[in-house]
């Protein structure tokens, strides 16, 4: 599913146009992924949480040069989802 696809499905469930529907779409993910970037999570109750993963720092090789390197702490985002989320899903 693409975000044309989620947009087009709001539209078909709510009967508001394509543009409003784009635009609450795209300022929900600039909102998540500013939260995010400003280090914080985001929580959905009964669909899931966007979270942030550290890392460790850890020593890694380029083989092709034959050197290592230290590849730093740094966060990844991840997604949770909710138990009931997972259960229905794992049901179908």
């Amino acid at each position: 599913m693409t975000k044309a696809d989620i947009v087009a499905d709001i539209t078909k469930k709510t009967g508001i146009d394509k543009v409003t529907a784009l635009t609450v779409v795209e300022a929900f993910m600039e909102s998540v992924k500013e939260n995010m970037i400003g280090g914080e999570n985001v929580y959905l109750r009964g669909f899931g949480s966007f979270i942030l993963k550290k890392r460790a720092a850890k020593t890694a090789r380029n083989i092709s040069k034959n050197t290592t390197l230290l590849v730093p702490e740094h966060n990844i985002p991840a997604f949770k989802p909710a138990k009931t989320f997972s259960s229905a899903v794992a049901e179908k």
